[in-house]
């Protein structure tokens, strides 16, 4: 009897020293949402970072992913709520507004937003001060780079239509950096605004009558899901092509440069562990990216009859050939 009552003493006194942040991961199955406009590479990429952590799908996490179009983001964002998740993976700008719509309770984590503190989502990158924090990316910067790549890779054009919603928050801090780089280039931008692939019939006859020489598409995470639609446009008008990811690339997208996101993503799973293990958003300083990619597709190249000069090729991190 003795011998029981110690024992039952000693196992009280081992549990209270157990933090409750401790005590929850050990008897609770955590529920992670993703909320993105349709899955891709970079969602595998979030996933296996998630892997890499130790969280195994159906045995400590249970991940509830939801895809669809802008329209439907809040709704879907709502559904995740219900389901009460612990913390809401929400990649891009459409749907960090979704998610931040849907709930102020719930961490989100972000990863490849081109302003978090312009579009209302962090107070700033070192004190994110709400419930959303993890990566942003920086389009106004690269969308410099961009154009300056694509003078080097097209050294005698100098008419370019910039495709580009301009409903998009960062549309004026992507256009005021473009257009500084433009004329410092001696280039001449044409802005088109298309939102939807639906758009670009109508923007088709604005580039011939513009007499435009290549296309720049701007950041649009609509662009990103019509981006094999935006390729063969630019092949069925010849015109070369700069875009904003390697993605782009490997759709036909003639050149692309831009963050990472694969990284980005990846990157994005080290929050939802720190919060599945109890730290606040709140807590967590918001990261820019670290790694760059510039792509070239010579597949794209030699159906426009272009040639690429040799040391824009040996710059690039890889080449489609």
């Amino acid at each position: 009897m003795h011998g029981t009552v110690f024992f039952w003493l000693l196992a009280t006194a081992l549990l209270a020293t157990i933090s409750p942040a401790v005590a929850q991961q050990a008897k609770k199955s955590f529920r992670v949402g993703i909320l993105e406009n349709v899955a891709s590479p970079r969602t595998e990429a979030f996933l296996q970072g998630m892997r890499d952590l130790g969280y195994v799908d159906g045995k400590n996490i249970t991940v509830d992913a939801r895809f669809g179009p802008d329209d439907r983001l809040l709704d879907l964002a709502s559904e995740l709520v219900r389901l009460n998740v612990d913390v809401i993976f929400a990649p891009n700008t459409n749907a960090i507004q979704a998610a931040k719509q849907a709930t102020q309770t719930i961490a989100i984590v972000m990863a490849v937003p081109s302003d978090a503190i312009g579009s209302g989502f962090v107070a700033s990158l070192a004190r994110p001060g709400g419930n959303i924090t993890g990566l942003t990316s920086i389009f106004a910067e690269v969308s410099a780079k961009r154009l300056e790549l694509f003078k080097e890779t097209l050294p005698r054009v100098s008419r370019i239509a910039v495709l580009a919603d301009i409903t998009r928050p960062w549309h004026s801090a992507v256009m005021k950096a473009l257009d500084e780089t433009a004329r410092a280039l001696r280039m001449n931008l044409q802005i088109l605004d298309v939102r939807h692939a639906g758009d670009l019939d109508r923007a088709s006859t604005a580039i011939m009558k513009g007499r435009t020489e290549a296309l720049f598409f701007a950041p649009n995470p609509v662009f990103f899901v019509e981006r094999k639609t935006l390729a063969d446009f630019s092949s069925k008008h010849r015109l070369p092509s700069n875009c904003v990811s390697a993605e782009f690339a490997e759709a036909g997208c003639l050149i692309a440069y831009g963050a990472d996101s694969a990284d980005l993503y990846r990157r994005a799973a080290t929050y939802v562990d720190k919060i599945l293990k109890g730290t606040k958003p709140t807590d967590l300083p918001v990261e820019r990216p670290m790694k760059f990619e510039f792509v070239i597709n010579l597949k794209a190249a030699k159906q426009i009859g272009l040639t690429i000069p040799p040391n824009v090729l040996a710059r690039a991190d890889r080449v489609i050939r």
